[in-house]
């Protein structure tokens, strides 16, 4: 952990010395490829050890699969090969050496070079392969028509970016209206620092006197009342959150730093420096329902989810998309239980929503204690369904849940057979009309969080890429 604290402040600083001195402008794409690659590989090898070498093997086998088995096809077996070699990681790491231990958990960065992996072998099928009128707008702006040469490739993987690191455009860009980002200003990063120091006081502070596993101490479930137990499983898991929005929001403004993360300009003409923040803390905390929260935690795997899951499934599109997220997030039985309860969840909500919330918005103050209900249900429903994903195991799990007597487990299955739930359609046109559990909202204004792939110029550009979203939009 002092190591990943490290290496994250060595990368702002290195992030500002890249935007300053090593700018497009100014600098070839030859030596900025350079310079990010092995700035990252050396902060892999620091952190990690010699298990970064996992990092080096996973994409360069990646690589050559792509290159031999071709574009109508390569899709699916990067995608079956670097999930599969991260679950193979995954598994030699938590039953092998250290099962609930996260000292050299070399898979963290591993997970993140899976989604680079599968979202590039994605899109190049996409541009070199299906037909334009067959792709969705997102499909067509963030299609690559031209295969990436091997140091465009090594940075996408081996980037000291800590976020998935944007490129410069490919044929859809040659367009777009080329324009360039401005500068980021100092108050963007500095904003995003000072939340990172509060969220790592709190958790040091205010977490370790919350711990989640009090929620099934025996002596804890045997006097206390439903309404306390209810209370303190909401204070657990919130104060469980700081650490993501430490590690998540650091990460975010490492990119400000070096110039990445320019989505456009507000009505009052202000940047705003926000195109690939992994979370919104306010909305999180204030979700009045399980889509909202699932909009605003963990944007891009979200969005990751949506474009190689379930825009493409051809049944069950929602049930497929987490079962990817528990085999992406690793192998311990808890993810498993997480994910299987939020299908239910999920489902249970939309169709609960979908029938009554119709009648408690025509008067602002019903609407106002409508909202207030589910906030708290919200709340104590994602508090319900991720208590699995932090103790880990079976056991503890089980007797979480037996000790509520399954309770919203049951209440989901009896509103899914009371109230109607929308078919979900099966066409890939079709997907972009769908309300899943990402908007299509959250997929317009983060269109530039991937990028094409240009063997010519490799500088970035993200004002190119807003342009690209307004072409996406008008089509």
């Amino acid at each position: 952990q002092v190591n990943f604290v490290v290496c994250q402040l060595f990368a702002l600083l290195a992030a500002v010395w890249f935007r300053t001195y090593l700018h497009a402008s100014k600098t070839s794409p030859f030596i900025r490829h350079v310079v990010a690659t092995f700035l990252g590989l050396y902060l892999a090898l620091f952190c990690f050890g010699w298990y970064a070498l996992h990092f080096v093997i996973q994409s360069g086998i990646s690589y050559y699969i792509m290159i031999i088995i071709g574009v109508e096809n390569m899709h699916k077996y990067c995608f079956v090969f670097a999930l599969g070699y991260l679950t193979v990681c995954q598994i030699t790491r938590v039953y092998i050496f250290d099962y609930g231990q996260y000292s050299a958990d070399f898979s963290g960065p591993m997970m993140i070079i899976t989604q680079k992996i599968t979202s590039l072998a994605f899109e190049i099928h996409d541009g070199m392969c299906r037909r334009n009128e067959d792709l969705t707008p997102s499909q067509r702006c963030l299609a690559v028509r031209k295969f990436p040469f091997v140091l465009s490739w090594n940075l996408l993987s081996c980037s000291f970016h800590p976020l998935l690191l944007v490129l410069s455009q490919g044929a859809v860009s040659r367009a777009c209206t080329p324009l360039l980002a401005p500068s980021p200003k100092i108050m963007a990063v500095a904003q995003k620092l000072l939340i990172c120091g509060l969220s790592l006081l709190f958790h040091m502070t205010i977490t370790q006197t919350l711990p989640v596993e009090y929620n099934i101490d025996e002596h804890f479930r045997a006097t206390a009342s439903w309404p306390v137990r209810c209370f303190y499983l909401y204070l657990s898991l919130m104060a469980a959150r700081p650490k993501y929005y430490f590690a998540w929001t650091l990460a975010d403004a490492i990119n400000n730093a070096a110039g990445f993360g320019f989505r456009g300009y507000d009505k009052t003409g202000a940047t705003r420096w926000d195109l690939i923040s992994n979370l919104r803390i306010q909305q999180i905390e204030f979700s009045t329902s399980f889509k909202m929260f699932l909009d605003n935690w963990n944007i891009q795997t979200a969005l990751w989810l949506k474009r190689v899951c379930y825009e493409r499934a051809t049944f069950s599109p929602t049930i497929q998309t987490f079962i990817l997220s528990a085999i992406w997030h690793g192998v311990y039985p808890g993810y498993y239980l997480t994910f299987l309860t939020g299908v239910l969840m999920t489902l249970a909500a939309r169709a609960l929503r979908n029938n009554i919330r119709h009648y408690f918005v025509e008067s602002a103050a019903v609407k106002a204690c409508y909202d207030f209900v589910t906030w708290v249900t919200t709340q104590v429903a994602i508090s319900y369904t991720v208590v699995p994903f932090v103790l880990l195991s079976v056991r503890p799990s089980l007797t979480f849940y037996s000790s509520c007597y399954f309770c919203l487990h049951i209440g989901s299955i009896l509103v899914l057979l009371v109230f109607p739930l929308k078919r979900t359609q099966k066409s890939s046109k079709k997907h972009e009309n769908l309300q899943p559990a990402w908007p299509r909202k959250l997929e317009e204004e983060n269109l530039l969080q991937k990028n094409n792939y240009s063997t010519t110029n490799n500088s970035f550009s993200q004002s190119q890429e807003i342009s690209c979203r307004y072409q996406a939009l008008k089509q």
